[in-house]
């Protein structure tokens, strides 16, 4: 039996509107996430990172920021905690857009909203998800 995780290459973004707020997602109607998701076929990280962000809450009008990094995280099982079954190597960039009114088109991520920054972190389901918002929180003033 293979116990060897799937390693998994994902990317997304920290996405700021004009009152300084921070779009998080609902992931599969049970944890919240910043927007991100899986590579596809040809894709680089920027463009996942853009695809995903449109795709999970609406917001197409993106101002590249630049880069904030990558970091790495098992997948979130039912209910929190880590899935060990998925490593995923995660880029992550930051943006600014105008747009505030929110329409997630992807089923398995059927709510976004918007979030204070100071409020982001306790939301986020997943430890190395609110430990890297933690870390670039400086960057978002």
């Amino acid at each position: 039996m293979n116990t060897e995780p799937r390693i998994s290459k994902t990317a997304g973004g920290i996405v700021v509107n004009p009152n300084g707020d921070v779009l998080v997602v609902s992931q599969h109607g049970d944890s919240w996430s910043l927007p991100k998701g899986h590579l596809e076929d040809g894709e680089d990280a920027f463009i996942a990172a853009k695809r995903e962000i449109a795709e999970e809450s609406g917001v197409t009008d993106l101002e590249y920021i630049h880069e904030l990094g990558t970091y790495e995280r098992n997948r979130i099982a039912k209910g929190g905690g880590d899935d060990p079954t998925e490593l995923k190597t995660i880029t992550m960039f930051l943006f600014r857009t105008p747009q505030l009114a929110l329409q997630p088109t992807d089923p398995d991520n059927p709510e976004a909203k918007w979030v204070k920054k100071e409020d982001v972190a306790s939301l986020l389901t997943h430890a190395k998800d609110k430990e890297f918002f933690q870390h670039m929180l400086a960057q978002l003033v």
